[in-house]
């Protein structure tokens, strides 16, 4: 068993990683959100429907799922837009580290929606967490809109997380999947439309915005959406948000690699990001130290 859960653990970190790329890729594409959102989706389905085809995968579901599926698909397109809006208005640090106020939201959501009772060291963790975006506020005012949809999309990744762990109680990775970005994808078509956003600019795209796209697509969406999905039968979702405050740490990195951001941020910025860390790290302690009173036998 413990195995077991070192191979969970490790896919989930391989995948946290994978996915800290995403938001360099997100300033590196020069489309703007909305056609960087719907492109990515698209892509994204027909890879994901392909390999559902490949492996056989059954995509019967009754039609009370497909109203669920459907209203999730809607919290990870609204999810989207906010993360990469917040990329395109401020920087990608700012951006991650405001994404890492998920933590707190799932201590809340989680227990509700699973019907435990919340640890106090849940939300004392978030709080903490809280606390450093504040500071990171206060230094960084000219961020303001970044850090709020930054928060927005940290909101509503820890409600996707958690109701897909419900979700894949039922239902298969890949057809949860598959229902979720497909719906994503008929609003946000259906909104376009209506909005008068399919212009004749919106479907050019340069050569820089395509490889992008396809890179977001293939390789940090679809194997990551799938098994991080899929990953819901083994880790808490509280677990999975929590290490993905780590792609904070792998996408600060990849932008300073890529464009420099640490000329972007004052110093003290990286004090409220040590601060998150350090919580990400005590909440990975208590846990354990909860767990083994919990199952000595362990």
């Amino acid at each position: 068993m413990s195995k077991g859960i070192n191979k969970h653990y490790l896919l989930l970190h391989f995948i946290v990683f994978i996915w800290g790329f995403s938001p360099v890729l997100g300033r590196f594409i020069t489309a703007d959100t909305w056609q960087l959102v719907w492109f990515r989706i698209l892509i994204t389905i027909f890879v994901m429907y392909i390999y559902l085809k490949i492996t056989k995968q059954s995509l019967a579901i009754s039609r009370k799922n497909f109203l669920k599926l459907s209203g999730i698909g809607i919290i990870i397109l609204i999810h989207w837009i906010a993360f990469y809006g917040a990329i395109k208005v401020s920087n990608i640090s700012v951006t991650m580290v405001a994404f890492s106020t998920g933590t707190l939201f799932s201590s809340i959501i989680e227990p509700i929606l699973y019907k435990r009772r919340i640890r106090p060291y849940e939300i004392l963790i978030g709080l903490i967490i809280m606390g450093a975006i504040g500071l990171i506020f206060s230094i960084e005012t000219q961020f303001w809109l970044g850090i709020v949809l930054g928060i927005v999309a940290a909101f509503l990744s820890a409600l996707f997380s958690v109701l897909n762990g419900l979700m894949v109680k039922e239902l298969r990775s890949g057809t949860i999947s598959f229902y979720e970005l497909s719906t994503a994808l008929i609003g946000f078509t259906i909104y376009l439309a209506l909005s008068g956003g399919f212009t004749e600019s919106f479907f050019q795209l340069d050569q820089r915005s395509v490889i992008g796209l396809l890179i977001l697509s293939l390789v940090c969406t679809v194997f990551p959406f799938l098994a991080s999905v899929d990953l819901a039968k083994h880790i808490s979702p509280y677990t999975i948000v929590l290490t993905v405050n780590l792609e904070t740490v792998y996408g600060i990195i990849w932008a300073i690699i890529f464009f420099n951001e640490n000329k972007e941020v004052k110093p003290t910025f990286y004090l409220g990001v040590f601060i998150i860390l350090l919580a990400i790290f005590l909440n990975s302690y208590l846990k354990t130290m909860t767990e083994k009173k919990l199952y000595p036998e362990k």
